[in-house]
């Protein structure tokens, strides 16, 4: 396999992953929560096999890693909290509702671009956006239908920005 053909494969992973985040986001633009919580899950497995593949492929790559960051931004930071913002409907908080979409998908931004300019050891430093995004939209699906649950949201949101960039070690796993 040449190349350049080779490498295509794992992009394709990272590309599904992008995909399936932008397909959450217009899933939650249609108020279709369901959906739009599992394209976010099925972005986290195409994300667990891009590098894997890569490497076992041996095209692992700067701009590889690069792309994976940028995908995991959307399907882990801005979906999860556009969707999050929407099915608790955030909005009646204010100006306060508005700080919590975008505190999510700032601390991963931030907690991505830490690890791309780190040595990996081993470890992680915070909680990967990954874990962060798709613990959210599990928590979407679970407690979507249930009155009550807003102040349990805001916890989780403020606990799991605060993790992404903390300097908590995180063996990978």
């Amino acid at each position: 396999m040449a190349k350049i053909a080779k490498s295509a494969v794992p992009n394709a992973f990272t590309l599904g992953n992008l995909g399936c985040g932008v397909m959450s986001l217009m899933m939650t633009f249609q108020q279709n929560y369901k959906w739009a919580a599992l394209f976010i899950l099925i972005a986290g497995l195409m994300d667990r096999y891009d590098g894997r593949v890569a490497r076992l492929l041996k095209v692992d790559s700067a701009i590889g890693k690069e792309l994976d960051s940028l995908a995991d931004l959307v399907s882990f930071g801005v979906a999860p909290s556009i969707l999050t913002f929407h099915i608790y409907n955030f909005s009646y908080l204010g100006i306060l509702g508005y700080l919590l979409v975008l505190m999510f998908p700032i601390a991963g931004a931030y907690r991505l671009a830490r690890y791309n300019i780190t040595e990996f050891d081993g470890s992680f430093s915070g909680i990967p956006i990954t874990l962060a995004g798709m613990f959210m939209a599990l928590y979407c699906l679970i407690s979507s239908n249930r009155i009550g649950t807003s102040g349990l949201t805001i916890i989780l949101i403020i606990a799991l920005s605060y993790l992404m960039v903390s300097n908590i070690k995180l063996k990978k796993f």
